[in-house]
């Protein structure tokens, strides 16, 4: 398994854009607890922090889509770091003026979502250039869901640590600042200035014409609402025990889970079509979701938290397969993007709902919001399955990114390795 993973990041440029596209995305992965701690430091209440963050939630879901669209129309550098700067300028007009005008505030938190560069559907249009074969890509699929649990674990608490060694604002001011830097790490390298997408059919909807894929988002966006609604249930847990840390013991639970279920299956090659694999992975991380609802104590329930968080990142990882595989020509960055819009909406939802069950049925309800959750995302992948398992017409399905460069690997101009084309085969 280690093996197989040095591999990836032995290749060249691929241990600099995994890393940087991480740094990059700090802002955004912090942005929640960022804005609630300065918040609450300029004398804000926590319906304030909670609405501002909730503002930059639904700005950023707006952008990623948008933005993803703007780089398959004009490639990464010329959208990836102005988007990256603007998102910054926005934090810090927020850093300068505080709470008051709250229009000011609230429009400053708007910015600041709105642009956040979509640095990760980017990444995974990149790797296909990177490394060439196609198992490759694959495997830098599930690798990139396993980092995603650690960059949220840690950033997270490295805005914790900033702000017990200076001030909030001095996190918010820090965290973006080395935002625009991974950003600019990206953007600079050699893969990212050569990269082209395919070229595209003119249609509005871009991305959003694929039925397959828009038969993925629906799934994932309660896939979303079952992992949201956790964080809040989570805390109701830890309430009942009158435990503050067990919340957070819940948390790492589930992210060790996702963490191991993610280097298992990316450790692995799979034979077969990823669209009925996709389904068998996501009927068991629902399945893992429904003995939470029993809340026994808490070594148990951090037994099951960890059971639960298994699946999560191979569900992530078969998904991007799947995008890849349904994305029209040329949007393959916009397909990326609207993944990660609709799994942030799904995750906001399901938070949302959360709070009234708890207060209408105690822990278990909320834990049930999950369950649920995890139902209706396997339900939806049931309906949609003819959609999902008929390959793309030829012609409607995506190619993938051409660039200029061909694979970098030895750095062979234009050469593409026997067996990989730049144009994906249904």
């Amino acid at each position: 398994m280690a093996a197989g993973y040095a591999e990836l990041l032995g290749t060249r440029h691929a241990a600099r854009l995994l890393a940087g596209t991480l740094v990059g995305r700090l802002p955004n992965a912090t942005a929640p607890i960022a804005i609630m701690l300065f918040t609450r430091a300029e004398g804000g209440s926590y319906t304030l922090g909670g609405a501002l963050a909730a503002v930059y939630g639904v700005a950023n879901a707006i952008g990623q889509p948008l933005l993803g669209r703007a780089v398959d129309l004009h490639g990464q550098p010329r959208v990836q770091l102005p988007s990256a700067l603007v998102s910054a300028l926005g934090m810090l007009v927020l850093c300068l003026t505080g709470i008051d005008p709250l229009v000011l505030t609230y429009a400053a938190v708007a910015v600041a979502g709105l642009f956040t560069p979509p640095l990760e559907g980017g990444l995974r249009a990149l790797w296909p250039s990177v490394l060439g074969e196609e198992d490759k890509v694959h495997r830098a699929y599930a690798m990139d869901a396993v980092a995603q649990e650690i960059m949220f674990t840690v950033g997270p608490l490295l805005v914790t640590v900033l702000v017990s060694l200076w001030s909030p604002a001095a996190a918010l001011l820090i965290i973006n600042a080395i935002g625009v830097l991974g950003a600019l790490s990206v953007v600079v390298s050699k893969p990212s200035r050569a990269w082209r997408s395919a070229a595209r059919e003119a249609h509005w909807l871009g991305a959003l014409r694929s039925k397959g894929l828009l038969a993925l988002l629906g799934a994932f966006f309660f896939v979303g609402t079952a992992l949201g609604s956790i964080t809040v249930a989570g805390v109701a847990y830890g309430d009942d025990h009158q435990k503050t840390w067990v919340y957070g013991v819940l948390m790492a639970a589930l992210g060790l889970g996702a963490l191991v279920g993610g280097l298992v299956y990316g450790a692995r090659q799979w034979a077969g079509a990823p669209e009925p694999r996709l389904l068998v992975i996501v009927a068991l991380l629902a399945a893992g979701y429904l003995p939470l609802m029993l809340t026994p104590g808490i070594v148990a329930m951090t037994v099951l938290a960890a059971v639960a968080g298994v699946f999560l990142a191979p569900a992530l990882a078969c998904a991007f397969i799947v995008v890849d595989r349904h994305a029209p020509r040329g949007t393959v960055t916009e397909a990326f993007s609207w993944l990660v819009t609709t799994f942030g909406v799904g995750s906001a939802v399901g938070t949302g709902v959360a709070g009234p069950a708890v207060e209408l049925g105690g822990t278990s309800a909320s834990f049930a919001v999950a369950a649920v959750a995890g139902v209706l995302a396997l339900l939806v992948l049931l309906a949609t399955r003819r959609v999902l398992t008929v390959p793309p017409v030829d012609g409607q399905v995506a190619e993938r990114a051409v660039n200029i460069a061909g694979p970098f690997e030895n750095d062979r101009i234009g050469e593409v390795e026997p067996g990989f084309s730049s144009g994906h085969q249904a």
